[in-house]
């Protein structure tokens, strides 16, 4: 006796090939513009998924069939969190450690099973690739990163691989094919933790030569571990003389880049918005002080004697606070992240400071008047102390990006057509986004994350929210696919 399951398949291929021949029968023009195929309405309500014959989308029509899988995707971020040298809820999952090659090796499985052709560059980057009809276009992509800062969350990143995954899958279910191929890229290490480089694969894929020379021999972990030792006991940069360079994408290899990712920050949750369209990413630049006085005795040493290394830092802490306020713009912002004193006993004057600042704005000359302020504070606190300002580094400096005003409207677009409320929006985090724009026109969308958590276990997006964001982005990656 047959199995249901072989009786449904066959009752299945048989509907299919009932529909390819009822296509081909003649009809009026107005029963085919206003009755639907009663073969396709049978199907779709047999297979839970639109059907739609080849040529039919316009985008409107397009929009009403995409169809997200939120359960499936809630489950896959539950998974992929397991993947986490901290136990549950929080996250940390560190560049080439092991926990991070399993996780790398469960998207590249999603991938896999989403019918898209996977490969991998030298330092990891990971490509899963939709051919489209015209393979020779540059293609659109998209995508994020999984790597977590320790004791974090199970979305910053995630939703935009995981998301952009159940994107195609969500395109493919609808029946549309696309023109220009559409990438998918998970990035690696877009967090600093390991080497203190943040955007590691997207600088690269940008063209950093800098980084390419210092990754053979410069850059190390807080264990004296090399990158290239690192990297190898992932599987990747096998060849002793590995070139970097072999990474960079040239400009133009993509038609444009879109990354879906959680805001990060409240205005949409408190604003009752659905999405966030991105029109720009600030700058972040990051600097280094270290202040050496004499230190001492914490009661024999008296105030008009000491040379504390440790009000200095201090003092330059309110000066970073002054002058990002000094700015007038909302859009600038400063913070001491880092405060290390030497020898950090209660009962000892310091002798050696160390700070580190993050200062971001999306006005670069604004920004970099403001590094200039914090540098002739710190030697003016340097002088008026009488402590020796040590050291005072520029660690990096990168120009703001914006947003493309084409990949902006297909964003817009997108969310009105989904009957979406969304507002224009600067990030003001980091994002892989920033040197994808050195590339290809780029695009973000946001979708609103519970009380703006983010880099705490606390972090959380819901599945309609998250099921809104890959909606759009399906949608956004169709209408430029077929540009």
């Amino acid at each position: 006796m047959e199995s249901l399951e072989s009786k449904t398949r066959f009752c299945f291929v048989a509907l299919l090939l009932i529909s390819l021949v009822w296509s081909q029968l003649p009809s009026s023009s107005a029963q085919q513009q206003h009755e639907p195929n009663p073969t396709i309405r049978t199907m779709e309500d047999f297979s839970g998924y639109p059907i739609h014959e080849p040529g039919q989308f316009g985008s409107i029509s397009l929009a009403s069939s995409l169809s997200v899988d939120a359960p499936g995707l809630q489950k896959q971020i539950e998974e992929l969190s397991s993947f986490s040298d901290a136990p549950s809820p929080s996250v940390t999952r560190v560049l080439y450690t092991d926990k991070d090659v399993l996780a790398r090796r469960y998207v590249k499985t999603l991938m896999t099973l989403a019918g898209l052709s996977v490969r991998e560059d030298a330092v990891g980057n990971i490509f899963g690739k939709w051919d489209g009809s015209e393979p020779s276009l540059p293609a659109v992509a998209t995508g994020s990163h999984i790597d977590a800062i320790p004791y974090s969350g199970k979305y910053d990143g995630v939703v935009g691989v995981l998301g952009a995954i159940e994107a195609i899958n969500v395109l493919k279910r609808s029946g549309f094919k696309p023109k220009r191929s559409l990438e998918i890229i998970l990035f690696t290490s877009e967090e600093p933790t390991r080497f203190g480089i943040s955007c590691l694969g997207s600088r690269l894929l940008a063209g950093s030569k800098e980084l390419a020379e210092a990754l053979k021999t410069r850059v190390v972990d807080g264990q004296n571990v090399s990158f290239i030792e690192a990297a190898k006991s992932a599987g990747y940069a096998e060849d002793e003389d590995e070139d970097f360079s072999s990474v960079f994408l040239k400009k133009g290899s993509y038609f444009a880049f879109i990354e879906l990712h959680i805001e990060q920050g409240p205005i949409l949750e408190d604003e009752g918005l659905d999405i966030g369209v991105v029109t720009a990413i600030a700058a972040p630049a990051s600097i280094k002080v270290e202040f050496e006085g004499n230190g001492g005795h914490a009661g024999a040493v008296l105030m008009p004697y000491r040379n504390d290394a440790g009000l200095a830092a201090a003092e330059l802490a309110l000066a970073v606070e002054k002058h990002v306020l000094e700015s007038e713009s909302i859009d600038t912002v400063g913070t001491v992240g880092i405060l290390e004193l030497h020898p950090g006993a209660i009962n000892s004057i310091p002798s050696k400071s160390h700070l580190e600042i993050d200062t971001r704005d999306i006005d670069e000359a604004r920004r970099n008047t403001v590094i200039k302020k914090i540098q002739e504070s710190a030697y003016t606190i340097a002088r008026k102390r009488k402590v020796k300002l040590t050291e005072f580094k520029i660690v990096n400096q990168d120009p703001p990006a914006l947003s493309d005003k084409l990949v902006i409207k297909k964003m817009a677009e997108a969310s009105t057509e989904l009957n979406l409320s969304h507002k224009m929006m600067i990030s003001r985090a980091y994002h892989d986004s920033l040197f994808m724009a050195r590339i290809s026109p780029m695009g973000m969308i946001f979708i609103p994350c519970y009380k703006g958590y983010s880099h705490k276990p606390e972090e959380y997006s819901s599945p309609e929210d998250m099921s809104n964001g890959v909606k759009v982005l399906s949608l956004t990656l169709a209408k430029l696919s077929i540009d």
